[in-house]
């Protein structure tokens, strides 16, 4: 029952918004960005529950890429919205580098950290061992980061960009729905509805798909607008709001998701929804943009990036570099978890050019030194990826 209850709670949460939205009633900025954050919060939720009961259909792999896809819809839907907007005024390229960048930051900064920390209170274990199921996300992360550093170098974002990034998420979801299909363990709401007949459950699972990307279809493009309005409002930097208040909105359900499979002693579940959630914003998400900025221009220009826009790309990249060097020996102890955090809130604290320039190299230094302090356990890892030396890598506890 408790289940249901927080099933209607969380559809109740996106009325306000409905209401407002059809009523056509006029609010102020900081009223509307509450009411269609809340909005979209609850649609993440329900997307969230309806993706957990969608394991019961497919691989375990697929599903948690499935559940990384569905859960950072919201932030999707507001990225687009704003490289939409980009092709029409070049002020909104602005915030949809912001938006795409914050997103990408706070999943591997804050939840990544988060996941360890609570694992480490909860078991006193200092490392979490994630184990070559997570060996497909480590590939397509290191190729999309490498790729990645090539966008700062031209200072624009181009439909070759999106070619390469939609592929890679392409491959990485078609290895993930070759893996074996297993039964989930469901808490929760989704628990509840998995306890009705099949037919049920899937037109309940389908009914949650459609309400909330109703809502967060109808909630994105007013979010974003009431968030740059606010801004200007309260003289706070426009760019700043849409690139860490936006995603940390959208991605609230995924943290909570993730945080709550490590309260359950399973990290490792926890943080493969995150770095398949990271792969997916660091291809899906940054390929979309060019290709909607050129849709809605009319034309095959590429969108071209200022001075501040490539330092936040450069910075982006070389925090995913570092985080790929942590993640070569399929581990991650409790003081790496702390560096990502440490370095993460301090740049963020630190919101001026000197200091992203000097993040990106600091985060490159880092990731070269881990590299090669791990370079047996990487070559043994590349060895397994490439099926070179299954046995060495057995052998290596690779």
């Amino acid at each position: 029952m408790k289940g249901w209850l927080s099933i209607f709670a969380m559809a109740a949460l996106a009325v306000p918004w409905m209401l407002i939205k059809f009523t056509g009633a006029h609010l102020e900025p900081h009223y509307i960005a509450i009411l269609s954050g809340l909005a979209i919060v609850a649609s993440s939720f329900l997307l969230t529950w309806g993706a957990e009961l969608a394991e019961m259909e497919v691989s375990k792999s697929l599903a948690l890429a499935f559940l990384a896809i569905v859960t950072v819809l919201p932030e999707y839907a507001v990225d687009m919205y704003l490289s939409w907007m980009a092709g029409k005024d070049p002020v909104y390229t602005h915030y949809a580098v912001a938006n795409m960048t914050g997103a990408n930051r706070l999943i591997i900064g804050l939840a990544w950290a988060t996941v360890v920390f609570i694992f480490w209170f909860k078991t006193k274990k200092k490392t979490v061992e994630l184990g070559p199921p997570i060996t497909n996300e480590f590939t397509f992360l290191t190729l999309a980061t490498l790729y990645s550093f090539v966008i700062p170098l031209k200072k624009s974002l181009s439909l070759v960009d999106a070619a390469v990034f939609l592929l890679l998420f392409v491959g990485y979801i078609v290895l993930a729905s070759r893996a074996k299909v297993e039964e989930p363990d469901l808490e929760g709401p989704a628990a509840e509805v998995a306890r009705l007949s099949r037919s049920m459950r899937r037109l309940v699972t389908v009914l949650f798909f459609l309400f909330s990307c109703f809502v967060i279809l109808i909630s994105a493009s007013a979010f974003a607008e009431s968030l740059i309005a606010t801004g200007k409002i309260l003289k706070i930097e426009e760019f700043l709001l849409i690139q860490w208040l936006a995603p940390l909105a959208s991605e609230a359900p995924e943290f909570i998701v993730a945080a709550l499979f490590a309260l359950k002693c399973n990290p490792v579940n926890g943080m493969g929804a995150l770095i398949s959630s990271k792969v997916n914003q660091w291809t899906l998400l940054v390929g979309m943009i060019p290709l909607v900025f050129s849709i809605s221009r009319g034309n095959l220009m590429p969108m071209p990036l200022d001075g501040r826009q490539v330092e936040e790309v450069l910075l982006t990249s070389a925090q995913s570099l570092f985080a790929i060097a942590i993640l070569a020996d399929l581990r991650i102890s409790v003081w790496e978890a702390l560096s990502l955090l440490a370095l993460f809130v301090v740049q963020l604290l630190m919101p001026w050019q000197a200091a992203r320039l000097a993040f990106s190299w600091v985060y490159i230094l880092l990731a070269v030194g881990i590299l090669v302090a791990k370079r047996q356990k990487l070559f043994c890892l590349i060895a397994y990826i490439t099926g070179a030396s299954k046995k060495l890598c057995g052998k290596a506890k690779c």
